[in-house]
């Protein structure tokens, strides 16, 4: 009788164990969202066109494409993002030639 409880303490002791231990190592998902900056090359980095792609991390979310290709500069970019809880992440630009355009990846997070 008493090595039955002790063996029915141990099991539950394991399994409780292995349910925190499940949780405190989940790992947080995130959707990621790319728009695209296009400015002109020798205008002191004026906007002349945001660009945003059909993605699915912009499904049911208060944020639209056309209220993002709207925008005029990367400041209001950067803030409405932001006002919509998405992380910036990164930035990387691509520059062909001295007077083309240059072109801006921004990319966003958020927690799902």
């Amino acid at each position: 009788m008493k090595t039955s409880m002790i063996n029915t303490l141990w099991c539950t002791l394991f399994v409780l164990f292995v349910t925190f231990e499940t949780v405190a190592q989940e790992i947080p998902k995130y959707e990621y969202l790319e728009v695209i900056v296009i400015q002109k090359a020798n205008n002191s980095g004026k906007v002349k066109r945001i660009k945003v792609e059909e993605q699915q991390s912009l499904e049911g979310k208060q944020i639209t494409i056309k209220q993002l290709e709207k925008l005029a500069n990367t400041s209001d970019l950067l803030n409405v993002m932001n006002a919509a809880n998405w992380e910036f992440v990164d930035r990387q630009s691509v520059v062909s030639e001295e007077n083309d355009p240059v072109w801006m990846s921004y990319i966003f997070r958020k927690r799902k």
